[in-house]
C-alpha cells in the first residue's frame, strides 16, 4: 500500500476484483510509535539499507523509504480505509515492534 498514488482507490480497487468471502493480507513497513523503535528503525535504514543499496546503484529506490512511513496510514487509520473501501472485516496487525505491520481484510 506504501507505494500507491491513492490507497482508498488502490483498496477499492482490491475489494472490486476480489470474490466474495476473499481474504487479503498486506504486508508493508511501518513507522514504529516507540521513540526508541523508530531510531532503531531509522539506524537500520540509513546506516544499512540505502548504503547497500547504494553499491548496487539502487540509491534512489531505497532512500525513499524513510520519509514515505511518515506519510503513511497508520495501522488504525489502514484499517478505516479498508472498511471505508468496502471490506467487511479488516484488523491490523502489529510485526516487529511496529516497524512491519499486516493488514487482514476480508469482503463479505
Amino acid at each position: 500500500l506504501r507505494n500507491l498514488t491513492d490507497i482508498p482507490q488502490g483498496l477499492r480497487e482490491l475489494y472490486r476484483v476480489l470474490k466474495s468471502g476473499a481474504t487479503v493480507a498486506i504486508l508493508d513497513m511501518h513507522r514504529p510509535a516507540s521513540d526508541w523503535m523508530r531510531s532503531l528503525q531509522d539506524w537500520y535504514l540509513n546506516t544499512l539499507v540505502v548504503p547497500a543499496a547504494t553499491e548496487f546503484g539502487l540509491t534512489d529506490e531505497y532512500a525513499y523509504i524513510a520519509p514515505s512511513l511518515d506519510r503513511f496510514p497508520t495501522g488504525d487509520e489502514q484499517v478505516k480505509l479498508a472498511q471505508a473501501a468496502g471490506f467487511d472485516r479488516a484488523v491490523h496487525y502489529r510485526l516487529m515492534g511496529g516497524m512491519m505491520g499486516v493488514l487482514v481484510a476480508t469482503k463479505g
